[in-house]
């Protein structure tokens, strides 16, 4: 079939737009990438654009030389499987019971559950009751609060209702099938791009988390590897070890240069892990919001 000028000129307009859009997404990261091995002279002066200068791996070498990066890599990851592994379980149990016509007042259940997107106790009240239980200072703390997210939960009903058909659920019943073995055998199997969604969802909240930690947690050894990664700027920020940093400029441009080396290390993993999940991102996403 023949294409008329209209849709040549369409689909250009269309790639030089999707262009200047991606190139506008990925030059921060490129930027990021270029500035963390090169000269921090040459980044301050805005000399870097294109090509790093002065080319250097004297940030990545003091960041990863700092033993506390390898204990914050191990708590992420430690925080960011189990409480993944939680947010999700409980996310698909609540949705796939709140998604069944059956339970009794689950429009009162869902009205309280949104009611909690727009209000909240507040910080104060959190911490008594996280403190109440025992949580301080464990890894309970980083896990169990907002083990649920309410917009997470929201688009797991919408998905399982309207995508898995009721019939489906009343022919299992006949067979013998009880409720608790359609939810494993048939409503976790056909959806796998709505677990791809809450995984990527929950786990990038969790790694990039901080403030959980900086609240309840007085352990360093506990530490996230968001916060270990903002003292170790902090301190060659402030005060610096004497054989690193004689003077206060060579204490700033050491931190300028493991600025932009901190930042890469702490994004790296979750650019990994995104593209993998991308294409069940966008579908699960779009089920749960369109047809909600």
């Amino acid at each position: 079939m023949r294409r008329s000028r209209g849709d040549v000129i369409f689909d250009t307009i269309n790639v030089i737009l999707v262009s200047v859009f991606l190139l506008l997404l990925l030059y921060p990261i490129y930027f990021i990438l270029i500035a963390s091995i090169s000269n921090p002279d040459y980044v301050n002066t805005g000399a870097i654009t294109f090509l790093p200068r002065g080319i250097t791996f004297e940030g990545y070498a003091r960041v990863f030389n700092e033993p506390n990066v390898w204990i914050g890599y191990r708590n992420t990851i430690l925080y960011t499987v189990l409480g993944t592994t939680i947010n999700v379980a409980l996310t698909m149990t609540a949705g796939y019971a709140l998604s069944r016509k059956e339970l009794v007042g689950r429009s009162i259940i869902m009205r309280l559950i949104v009611f909690t997107m727009l209000f909240s106790g507040g910080l104060i009240p959190t911490y008594l009751i996280v403190k109440g239980l025992g949580m301080t200072n464990t890894i309970w703390a980083m896990v169990i609060p907002n083990a649920v997210s309410a917009w997470n939960l929201i688009i797991a009903r919408t998905y399982i209702q309207e995508s898995i058909p009721q019939e489906l659920l009343e022919a299992s019943l006949i067979d013998g099938c009880s409720y608790s073995r359609f939810f494993t055998a048939v409503v976790l199997p056909l959806s796998g791009a709505l677990i791809a969604v809450l995984v990527l969802m929950y786990s990038v909240a969790h790694w990039n988390s901080f403030f959980n930690g900086l609240i309840y947690l007085q352990d360093y050894k506990k530490y996230p590897l968001q916060l270990i990664l903002r003292d170790i700027l902090l301190a060659y920020k402030t005060t610096g070890a004497a054989d690193d940093a004689k003077t206060l400029t060579e204490m700033q441009r050491i931190a300028d240069l493991m600025k932009y080396a901190l930042i890469f290390v702490a994004s790296f993993p979750v650019m990994v892990l995104y593209p993998f999940l991308q294409r069940f991102f966008v579908k699960g996403i779009m089920i749960g919001a369109i047809k909600g």
